[in-house]
């Protein structure tokens, strides 16, 4: 078939690269003048197969009060008079719940595991590089009550499997030696040692160059004008200046998805939710992370990608801004030299980005209800570790074949 892929970041890249392997003929059409330059440019490194939950937890409209009034808080509320932004909100206030959270949790780790598989597959067949790393992600505690609340977490990893491991202080300390520096301000954490970390942007890049090879046509610097339906069956999609004709259209356009989706009266819970990161030179090794710290307080990853570090983090939710504000920057700051002491943070690049996220912290991976018309968004902050099994997932359903993991729960119907 003939298939368009709407966004080039990781999600839609990896998409058209597993729908040409599939045998399709495949176009991906963007904006930009390149792939990854939007939310997948400087994410965090995290690949995180077993770190990972969603935002959406019990406890945390209460934390959310207490963070309104920290410094450096890890969810910063802007509210406006947005009624997709209060729609969002109440949903994700309907998932905090332990039975909610133990539903989303398990749909998000299953997906994340097969993510795993394909992408040591798609590793081993292509032999990319992109600074990847496999050495883990420690998700660090900073009190004893963080430490028991992590309790909910490991149950969810030992029901599916995942191996962790729960570490006290000099466990924390064997796993990353540059922490020795700060042991006194950490009480333990929780190792997940499958997870892995790389440079999002760098393997965005080179799989477009593998899938280019494979027959992959990119259309870069091009606006998407509308789509080409008739009958409620898509027939292609209308550009600057032509129509190219498609069988089926994969929507990947992150947190614009819905804007665009809306006109089709198609109503997709995704609402952008704005991080931030840092990358800073690593002037010491010694005093650097070998993979992946998780700060549990301020909810930041801290990452080592070669001779980088990159810090991530944060959740504002202020629409479709992407300003770069100095206080979240201070945020960063403030826990990459709190735990790893004596790098050079003004020579770090500071950068942001819009997550599409849902509700519940699951993505929306499937078919509309307009014939040939398919989705794969709404990964929220794990874009980067959904990528590879997502992209299996819809080149399946686009191909008429079952997917390898169960997806009808991913579907945009669970909205319905």
């Amino acid at each position: 078939m003939k298939v368009v892929v709407l966004g080039s970041g990781i999600v839609g890249v990896t998409s058209a690269y597993q729908l040409a392997k599939a045998g399709h003929e495949v176009t991906v059409i963007d904006r930009q003048p390149g792939p990854a330059l939007e939310t997948s440019f400087a994410n965090a490194g995290q690949v995180s197969f077993g770190y990972c939950s969603p935002w959406a937890a019990p406890g945390i409209p209460l934390k959310a009060l207490k963070w309104l009034f920290m410094e450096h808080a890890p969810l910063i509320l802007r509210p406006k008079l947005d009624a997709a932004m209060l729609s969002w909100l109440l949903r994700m206030l309907s998932n905090c719940t332990s039975e909610r959270y133990a539903i989303n949790k398990s749909r998000m780790l299953r997906l994340a595991n097969y993510s795993r598989i394909a992408l040591a597959e798609l590793r081993s067949e292509t032999g990319l590089t992109y600074d990847e790393g496999m050495q883990g992600t420690v998700q660090l505690f900073r009190t004893q009550q963080q430490l028991d609340a992590s309790t909910k977490d490991v149950k969810a990893l030992a029901a599916d499997g995942v191996p962790y491991e729960v570490l006290d202080r000099d466990g924390c300390v064997r796993v990353e030696p540059a922490l020795a520096h700060v042991r006194d301000k950490i009480v333990g954490g929780l190792l997940t040692p499958k997870d892995e970390t790389g440079d999002c942007f760098k393997f965005t890049n080179a799989l477009t160059a593998r899938a280019e090879e494979i027959g992959v046509r990119f259309l870069f610097n091009t606006t998407v004008k509308r789509l080409d339906v008739e009958g409620n069956q898509v027939r292609g999609v209308v550009i600057d200046h032509e129509r190219v004709a498609a069988d089926a259209v994969v929507v990947a356009f992150g947190s614009h998805s819905p804007v665009f989706l809306q006109r089709y009266g198609i109503k997709l819970p995704v609402y952008p939710v704005k991080g931030y990161s840092l990358t800073i030179p690593i002037t010491d090794a010694a005093r650097a992370p070998k993979s992946t710290v998780m700060d549990e307080t301020y909810k930041i990853a801290i990452t080592r990608l070669g001779d980088r570090i990159r810090v991530g983090g944060m959740a504002e939710i202020s629409g479709y801004t992407n300003d770069l504000g100095q206080a979240r920057r201070r945020t960063l700051e403030h826990s990459v030299t709190d735990l790893f002491p004596g790098g050079d943070v003004s020579k770090a690049s500071f950068w942001s980005g819009l997550r599409p996220m849902t509700p519940d912290g699951t993505p929306v991976i499937g078919p509309t209800k307009i014939g040939g018309l398919y989705l794969n968004t709404g990964h929220g902050t794990l874009g980067w570790t959904m990528s590879t099994g997502s992209a299996r997932v819809i080149s399946d359903l686009v191909s008429d074949r079952k997917p390898e993991i169960d997806a009808t729960e991913l579907a945009v119907a669970r909205y319905a």
